[in-house]
């Protein structure tokens, strides 16, 4: 399972303009390193536990010249949603593999509990002056899964006026992947064949994903309390972007499980977004805005809705958050398909593609230590509630929980030195 496969290009193209934000990473007098660490666990309820470790380390050579580099290792264990539908009866499924299988207990939502995985990334990253009025960035990117590979680069330039109190920035970062996942590439609609009856139908051992993206951006100072920045993203993938490991059941109108189909999803994705975010400081506390609308042309639109508010206290501070996450479907996504229907060009049961709405509420506690550092500690609730997308259950699916809730507890403890 990829968590990020693409650099973040937005983080590349804040980096050459957030001296204005007051986020930039500067360097001590004497040009030590400046290291950001942090480990993260997140556990949702009866399903997925990632934890996830990250050093980060900048260092300015000569004056604005910045080097960043950043490793992350994450490991994930637990269980996966596979995207067949639950039933009143026990039912059995084929591993990754094809070569060994379990079993799920009656109205339970079908998960594979042998989800297993651990990524490494590592990232670098220049920032430069070209001038007065010019900011450069350029870096790469490498992570790397036991089944999936992404190299990328980015770059990105920013250009100042009146004073530095506006920013115009662009970027872009251009990734390849490969995807080598347990068991092959399954054909598309091919039939889950439950070990030892027979093996599974596929089409080849791995294949490929490029995605490119650009961004333009614009910072706005508007006066000594506030900062205003506005963002407009485009991506766009071609290549692999079924998930191999999720299925969609094929259900009788008696709402029976007949048989289970690998999915198939498009290989081309055009994403486009739109980012507004506010600073605001309010008596020595300040309130941090966003508000993101995405849509593509799979016909997903999100709205994303996100405030922290910082409240020094003393030395220390605490920072509230709330997080508020709103999904439309994609196109072709259903719960199941019907026993004599003709196949669709595309299906998938992920709900992670379905309608849903998400909330998270979190705070973050800090405390500032000798030099310079800084300790700081977060906690964070997570509630992702899948909706029906306007489907009609059949039969005994009336009576099973289609659309389970999924809870996660988020914890993360950093230090910056």
């Amino acid at each position: 399972m990829q968590l990020n496969k693409n650099v973040n290009l937005k983080s590349a193209l804040t980096a050459a303009t957030c001296s204005l934000l007051g986020t930039q990473a500067k360097a001590d007098e004497d040009n030590d390193w400046k290291f950001d660490t942090a480990l993260m666990y997140y556990a949702e309820n009866d399903r997925v536990t990632a934890t996830e470790g990250i050093i980060s380390g900048t260092k300015e050579f000569k004056d604005e010249h910045f080097l960043n580099l950043k490793f992350t290792i994450d490991a994930l264990t637990g269980a996966s949603a596979t995207g067949a539908v639950a039933q009143p009866v026990a039912q059995t499924f084929s591993r990754p593999s094809g070569k060994g299988s379990y079993s799920i207990s009656p109205n339970e939502t079908p998960l594979d509990d042998t989800f297993k995985d651990t990524r490494v990334q590592l990232n670098a990253q220049w920032t430069q002056p070209l001038s007065t009025d010019y900011v450069s960035s350029a870096g790469v990117h490498l992570s790397k899964e036991y089944d999936y590979l992404s190299l990328g680069f980015n770059g990105s330039i920013s250009r100042f006026f009146d004073r530095k109190n506006t920013t115009v920035s662009a970027g872009f970062s251009y990734s390849h992947d490969l995807i080598e996942p347990e068991g092959g590439i399954n054909t598309p609609f091919s039939e889950m064949i439950v070990p030892p009856t027979g093996e599974k139908d596929k089409i080849s051992n791995d294949d490929s994903k490029d995605t490119t993206d650009l961004l333009f951006g614009l910072t706005q100072v508007i006066n000594r309390k506030m900062i205003m920045q506005l963002n407009y993203s485009i991506s766009q993938a071609q290549g692999y972007m079924t998930d191999p490991f999720k299925v969609i059941s094929v259900v009788g109108l008696d709402g029976y499980s007949i048989n289970q189909l690998y999915e198939n999803r498009p290989d081309e994705r055009t994403k486009q977004s739109v980012y507004w975010q506010t600073k605001y400081n309010l008596a020595g506390s300040v309130i941090d805005f966003s508000y993101r609308y995405m849509w593509d042309d799979w016909e997903i639109n999100s709205n994303t809705f996100d405030i922290r508010y910082f409240i020094p206290l003393g030395d220390n501070y605490i920072e509230p958050h709330v997080r508020y996450y709103m999904q439309e479907a994609a196109e072709f996504y259903r719960p199941f398909l019907l026993e004599g229907e003709a196949l669709p060009q595309f299906a998938s049961a992920d709900y992670r593609i379905g309608e849903m709405d998400a909330i998270t509420l979190g705070i973050k506690y800090g405390m500032p230590l000798k030099r310079g550092s800084e300790l700081s500690f977060r906690l964070e609730l997570y509630k992702q509630t899948p909706k029906n997308a306007g489907f009609e259950a059949p039969g005994v699916l009336q009576d099973v929980e289609l659309y389970e809730e999924v809870e996660a507890v988020i914890a993360q403890v950093s230090y910056s030195f």
